[in-house]
Formats: C-alpha cells, sequence, structure tokens
C-alpha cells in the first residue's frame, strides 16, 4: 500500500509549469477563499430573512450556523494535527528520504514533518459535507464539493500529501459533517418557533430569490480568475 500511495502521488505531484505552482499555492491558501465564505454567509442571511419569523429567530439560526461550521473545522483539524499526525508519525512526502528528488516541490515548501491524515481534506470536505447536507441544493453542493477536490488535490501537487492521506482525511470530514448536521438539526428542532415554522436553511432557500445559490459559483468562479491572473 505504501509503494502503491508513492506510486500515484508522483503520478500526481507537480508539474513543468511555473503558472500551475503559483496556481496551486495560492489554491491551497484558507485566506485566498475568504470572498467564498463571506457570500455563503450572505446567502444564509438573505435567505433567512424571507421567512416569516422574528428578528431574534433569524439570528439565533444564523449563529447556530456559524458555530456549527467552526465546530466540524476546529474537530477535524485538531483530530488531523493534533492527535493522528503525531500518532501515526508518517512522514510527509516532502520529508520521505526514499522520495528525494523524486517529488516536485513549489518553492522549497516542505510543511510539517507529518502527514498522515490531511487537514485541509478533512476541513474542506466536513465544511462540504455540512453546508451540502443543511442546504440541500445541488449548486450549491457542486460549488464546495468542487472547491474541496481542488483545495485537496492542490497539497498533492505541491508534494505535501500522499493520495492516502487525502483519502483518509475526506472520509474523516464527511463523517464528522453528517453528525454535526445531525446535530444541528436537532438543536434547531429544539426551538418552538424555528419548529413550529418547520425552519431550515434549505426552506429559507426555496423562500428566497431563485438566483440566489448562484451567488457561490460566481464567487468561486471569480476567484479561480483571479488566480490564475494573479499566477501569470
Amino acid at each position: 500500500m505504501e509503494h502503491l500511495d508513492q506510486q500515484i502521488l508522483l503520478l500526481l505531484n507537480g508539474s513543468q509549469s511555473t503558472f500551475l505552482d503559483n496556481c496551486f499555492l495560492l489554491i491551497t491558501r484558507t485566506s485566498t477563499w475568504i470572498p467564498l465564505f463571506l457570500v455563503l454567509l450572505f446567502i444564509v442571511f438573505r435567505a433567512l430573512s424571507k421567512l416569516q419569523v422574528s428578528r431574534s429567530r433569524t439570528c439565533v439560526l444564523v449563529i447556530l450556523f456559524i458555530i456549527a461550521c467552526a465546530l466540524v473545522i476546529v474537530i477535524c483539524d485538531q483530530t488531523a494535527s493534533t492527535i493522528c499526525k503525531p500518532l501515526f508519525s508518517r512522514p510527509r512526502p516532502s520529508h520521505e528520504p526514499a522520495l528525494l528528488g523524486l517529488v516536485d516541490l513549489v518553492n522549497g515548501r516542505r510543511g510539517g514533518a507529518y502527514g498522515f491524515f490531511s487537514s485541509h481534506a478533512a476541513n474542506t470536505f466536513g465544511l462540504a459535507t455540512f453546508v451540502a447536507l443543511t442546504f440541500r441544493n445541488r449548486i450549491v453542493s457542486f460549488t464546495l464539493y468542487t472547491w474541496a477536490i481542488l483545495s485537496s488535490y492542490s497539497r498533492i501537487y505541491l508534494g505535501l500529501h500522499y493520495p492516502g492521506d487525502i483519502l483518509v482525511g475526506l472520509l474523516f470530514g464527511i463523517l464528522v459533517g453528517y453528525i454535526i448536521y445531525l446535530l444541528f438539526s436537532r438543536v434547531i428542532k429544539v426551538n418552538k418557533e424555528l419548529r413550529n415554522n418547520n425552519v431550515t436553511l434549505q426552506t429559507a432557500l426555496h423562500a428566497s430569490s431563485p438566483s440566489l445559490p448562484y451567488y457561490l459559483p460566481i464567487t468561486f468562479l471569480l476567484t479561480l480568475l483571479f488566480i490564475a491572473i494573479t499566477s501569470i
């Protein structure tokens, strides 16, 4: 399995293109995607404003949504970085002596010593899963999973993770996203006004403008355009 993981890594890792190197350096940065996160919050606010519930209840649901997203990221990130990486002590490809000179590193970037499993993959797929289950909207789901795939692949491209690190992180993130979604749904049902009005982000999104979900893929594409222009 180790040999297979290394062979797949070498097939997918790096390129001879400086342009692509610069693109993936930006793609892997969390700060690059801040506009996407802000638009997602805007969609939540805008959708909930169309429902016939009090302003205080609207704020409660938005705050719960933000807390749930934060929980997904904290659980995924800390489990990967604080528990699993020191526990398994699997060197990143960039620190593996057997792959010295074979792994294409960008700007000498090597990351920390250990890489199992990928917190990037866990965080992005965890968040994408939670939001996808909450919204139940194809456009939103497709955009966020595309973002998660691209962000996760950037770790392989940069030589910072094996495909196996990504796969395990992906599965763990999906599991955490699903569990937090179940908890989030249960908390909403505890609130009498929200329960009686059958308020969820899914119903809120359907009650709002049909064009609202498209704001997310538009922002995603604009961010990719910015990455491309900046990387030239």
